[in-house]
């Protein structure tokens, strides 16, 4: 089960994204921030596999949030989700760190395709890892 972070401004947007990234297999959503001090601390404790970030939120922004997120030993697979989807946001986010960048008001159906392919790579993972190797 791959475990999932949501970090957004906009409860609306939270909630519809919980909703939504619900239905799909091998996804458990772990804990949701408003704004970054709570997006950096949730996703230092929880250790989701993956975060989804807004580019804009209170007290900080996402491009923080992934430099922060970043250092940790086993950072997560970082997702920009936002409607800041100019070149210049993308090009930030990524040079930051961030693994995928979506635009909310068009790319929600490449972002569960990106799920489901991270949920999948994830069991795929865990599954191997409790075979027991044979030696060759």
């Amino acid at each position: 089960m791959m475990r999932l972070f949501i970090a957004d401004d906009s409860a609306i947007i939270r909630e519809c994204l919980v909703n939504f990234l619900s239905e799909l297999e091998g996804i458990e959503i772990v804990g949701q921030a408003k704004d970054w001090p709570e997006a950096v601390e949730g996703i230092k404790k929880l250790k989701p596999d993956v975060a989804i970030l807004d580019f804009c939120m209170p007290n900080g922004d996402g491009i923080l949030t992934i430099e922060s997120i970043k250092r940790n030993k086993f950072p997560p697979i970082v997702i920009m989700f936002t409607n800041y989807s100019y070149p210049q946001h993308r090009k930030k986010s990524m040079d930051a760190g961030a693994d995928y960048f979506f635009e909310k008001c068009s790319e929600y159906q490449e972002l569960a395709d990106t799920l489901e392919q991270l949920a999948r790579d994830v069991s795929h993972k865990i599954a191997q890892d409790k075979c027991p190797k044979i030696p060759m």
